[in-house]
């Protein structure tokens, strides 16, 4: 059945962050998404310029109307605003007991406070025990510890301390600091872990705290264990990134609806087809004929990538098989060594267990019974942004 997932959060009138950017990324991991609005914002890409708080009451009722009729799998709670707003939601959730994530909006992208401060003490008496993970940003990290922070050690040592007012896990995020490197940490009451990327540098980058949430909140619902929901989560969030509209003069939005065909699914994915060829450039003229985007030329090594309208992508290689007498196809997932290994247990045999590659896909093969060749790979987004994009 779809995942019924339940966005409490505020309204954004330019679309890119709140309650509009958690149904775009809901409905684009698979997800049906419902909504309680607690706030209408005015706001675009240069900033917030009001605030007009929904009454308690009436997000309660919103939260109601969902759950006693559709039901839910999991609940995502971003903006709250105030201390009314933030006990209304509370005493509505008590005794819910599916998978609850925690955005602990407080400061918009442009500088805005979107809660009072009052209302912060209130969050973390009456919310925090409820998480089944809240996700604090560095600025928010300090306000709810009242620790200082200057770099990936003290978010860790911050977070640690945030587990112990009450949630089950902190994904404490690093975006905030300085570095090519971006590390957010995971820590739960039997660990820590660290997930790093290498920053991806854009203004265009309004609303990241709420897809995050969202795609978290999305896949505990679909029933991913917390450690690939975080990793699928954050996957979902760079190519978001990637695929940015680039609207707006300010802080630009993300490209939520772009994210297709990719590794974010929960089931393996078909995305990829390599094609044997003779001539190079004959085949790049082709394919780009027929309306394909070259996205990698490397005509040294005899091999292009294109990309169609869907994102689905389709690769040409001289050398590579005989011309003319069928391709390799890839089958991408998120959970890709696990996924090798029990089709190991199930007898399948493999040409090659799953290793790092010099184009940065991870890939393992196999043969189907006809013997053609079948690569079962993750790439995420080095599938269609790799650092060679033409």
């Amino acid at each position: 059945m779809t995942a019924r997932i339940l966005a409490i959060a505020g309204s954004d009138s330019g679309g890119g962050a709140g309650i509009q950017a958690d149904i775009k990324t809901i409905t684009a991991l698979g997800g049906y998404a419902m909504t309680a609005v607690t706030a209408i914002t005015v706001q675009n890409t240069l900033g917030v310029t009001g605030i007009h708080a929904v009454p308690p009451e009436i997000v309660a009722a919103q939260i109601r109307a969902c759950t006693d009729d559709i039901g839910v799998d999991a609940i995502k709670i971003g903006m709250l605003g105030n201390e009314a707003t933030i006990n209304a939601v509370a005493d509505v959730l008590a005794g819910v007991s599916v998978p609850i994530v925690l955005d602990p909006v407080m400061i918009a992208k442009g500088g805005a406070a979107l809660i009072e401060d009052e209302a912060v003490w209130a969050m973390m008496q009456r919310l925090l025990p409820l998480a089944r993970v809240i996700t604090p940003n560095v600025p928010e990290l300090i306000a709810l510890t009242e620790t200082e922070i200057e770099d990936s050690a003290d978010v860790l040592l911050a977070a640690q301390e945030l587990l112990n007012a009450g949630p089950r896990a902190v994904l404490a995020k690093g975006g905030h600091l300085d570095g090519e490197v971006v590390t957010d940490w995971l820590v739960t009451r039997h660990g820590h872990q660290a997930f790093s990327d290498t920053r991806i540098e854009t203004r265009h980058s309004h609303g990241t705290g709420c897809t995050l949430a969202s795609a978290l909140a999305c896949s505990l619902g679909q029933g991913l264990a917390l450690p690939e929901a975080v990793a699928r989560a954050r996957s979902y969030v760079r190519l978001a990134l990637r695929a940015a509209p680039g609207l707006g003069q300010g802080h630009g939005p993300l490209g939520h609806g772009a994210v297709v065909n990719e590794i974010t699914a929960t089931a393996p994915v078909l995305n990829q087809v390599t094609l044997p060829a003779m001539d190079y450039a004959a085949s790049v003229a082709f394919y780009r004929q027929l309306g394909l985007r070259l996205i990698v030329d490397s005509p040294d090594n005899g091999y292009a990538r294109f990309e169609a309208g869907n994102g689905t992508t389709l690769s040409i290689h001289v050398g590579h098989g005989q011309a003319g007498a069928g391709g390799m196809i890839y089958l991408e997932s998120l959970r890709l060594d696990a996924w090798v290994a029990e089709l190991q247990a199930a007898g399948l045999a493999f040409d090659q267990l799953p290793r790092d590659e010099a184009w940065l896909w991870r890939e393992a093969r196999l043969r189907d019974p006809a013997g053609n060749e079948v690569c079962l790979y993750a790439a995420g987004e080095n599938r269609r942004f790799p650092p060679w994009r033409a």
